[in-house]
């Protein structure tokens, strides 16, 4: 038999030695008790518009393209560049379709289509100059949130839990959730909040947006929770066993697992209980707690956020309009625009929004040219530019940072990496970017991976 690590001498007693010695156990796949430094913040919000909102009707107002309504795409633009499904075929621009209004004391320029995020103009920083490398929506969003192309990485919440750990005892550090509507709804991989080569407990936990939020937490007919107690020591204890013999690092996740959920039995519920919330809060989300809307899950995402929970992503799959791009973003845009709004206003109200970072965008853009035409008229996909905003602790409200060209189709001042991105959420955190590694095959991987980046340091206060 091969020798007893402490790993898995531990292991062996976790049966007996409770939830709160497991988590301890557990966070020793960290590799910081304390963050690099004073955290600005102590959690996120990633509120993902999946499909690729158009900027161009959203955030990034351009006359010139509106000048050029119907008429041909410069060439200088577009000659040798990569497009998705407008490759080879005759360009025209289509201006926005949209109107623009100022907005707080900074006079930032956001659509008419969100109403309700254009009262915290002076909230947020709005980026406009962001770019990425993948054209297609799975790999874009596998890029947008592992930093990489290629599958099996670590999502950046799993990053972030591997850096902090989770504030929360009782649940999951990570959770995800999901809502659709306004446009076509691209399908969401389960591999997008996968904890890839980091231990197994700091993947991303997917909640129902409907109903109850987890299948099974509560206990079948006849079960108590000290028979379910007894339960879990007996597999425990099979597991611990088996540790010792094989030094298999998965298998104190899966002790981990069969511990969190035996907890979250009751915390759910709990969470679940929206009896203390007042109607005034209800209202201000417009929604009906437990519902599948996105304004739900903005409720949830706070209720989450009081109880610990580290990193919580929320998707709405909506924004891919290739077509009727007018009516879609319209739709699309009503979908979200309370909720984001609302969660602003809650967190803020509660003291709680300088201690969270709300991240709010998607994987790409829209091209400044038509895809179609008359009322049909949509736009591809555009990896060039495309715009983000930040919200929250350590974020300087009212700024807007990096512009597009007359045009919206490439970035001419101020380019921000998808790295860029990440390693500004992580000093945030408090945690050094590239000091943030983990060795797997033989390497030192980092979520800003190689390339060059750095933080955006004008957008923090």
């Amino acid at each position: 038999m091969s020798p007893i690590t402490r790993r898995t001498f531990l292991s062996h007693g976790l049966a007996g030695i409770g939830s709160a010695a497991l988590s301890r156990l557990v966070a020793a796949d960290s590799p910081l008790a304390v963050p690099h430094y004073q955290p600005k913040i102590k959690r996120v919000i990633h509120l993902c518009m999946a499909g690729g909102p158009s900027h161009l009707e959203c955030f990034d107002y351009k006359p010139e393209l509106e000048k050029l309504h119907g008429k041909a795409m410069p060439e200088s633009f577009t000659k040798g560049q990569q497009l998705a499904q407008l490759q080879g075929k005759a360009l025209k621009c289509m201006g926005p379709q949209w109107k623009f209004n100022k907005h707080g004391e900074s006079q930032m320029e956001i659509s008419e289509i969100f109403p309700n995020i254009a009262k915290h103009a002076d909230d947020i920083a709005m980026i406009r100059s962001m770019h990425t490398e993948q054209i297609n929506h799975d790999p874009a969003h596998t890029f947008m949130n592992t930093g990489s192309i290629i599958p099996g990485r670590p999502s950046m919440g799993s990053w972030v839990l591997y850096g902090l750990g989770s504030e929360s005892q009782n649940l999951p550090g990570y959770v995800v959730l999901t809502s659709a509507g306004g446009g076509q709804g691209q399908p969401i991989s389960s591999r997008q909040w996968s904890n890839g080569f980091l231990p197994g407990h700091l993947q991303g936990v997917e909640f129902q947006s409907a109903g109850s939020p987890v299948h099974y937490v509560e206990n079948p007919p006849g079960m108590t929770d000290a028979s379910q107690r007894d339960v879990i020591n007996t597999i425990n204890q099979m597991n611990s066993i088996t540790s010792t013999r094989t030094q298999h690092p998965d298998i104190a996740t899966r002790i981990e697992q069969y511990e969190l959920a035996f907890r979250m039995q009751t915390a759910v519920p709990e969470l679940m209980d929206t009896k203390g919330e007042s109607q005034k809060t209800l209202d201000l989300y417009g929604c009906q707690p437990g519902d599948g809307t996105f304004a739900s899950n903005c409720l949830l995402a706070r209720r989450l956020a009081e109880r610990g929970t580290r990193f919580i992503q929320l998707y709405h799959r909506g924004w891919d309009h290739h077509g009727a791009v007018k009516n879609g973003t319209e739709k699309t845009a009503k979908l979200v625009d309370q909720g984001t709004s609302a969660l602003i206003t809650d967190l803020k109200q509660r003291g709680m929004l300088d201690e969270t970072l709300i991240i709010w965008g998607g994987e790409f853009g829209r091209t400044p040219m038509a895809q179609g035409s008359g009322d049909r008229a949509g736009r591809d996909h555009h990896i060039k530019a495309f715009s983000v905003f930040l919200a929250g602790g350590g974020i300087k409200g009212g700024t807007t940072y990096g512009e597009t060209d007359e045009l919206g189709y490439g970035v001419a001042k101020d380019p921000v990496s998808v790295h860029d991105l990440h390693a500004t959420m992580l000093h945030l955190l408090g945690l050094q970017h590239d000091a943030l590694t983990h060795k797997a095959q033989g390497l030192d991987f980092k979520l800003t991976g190689v390339e060059p980046c750095g933080i955006i340091k004008d957008i923090l206060a």
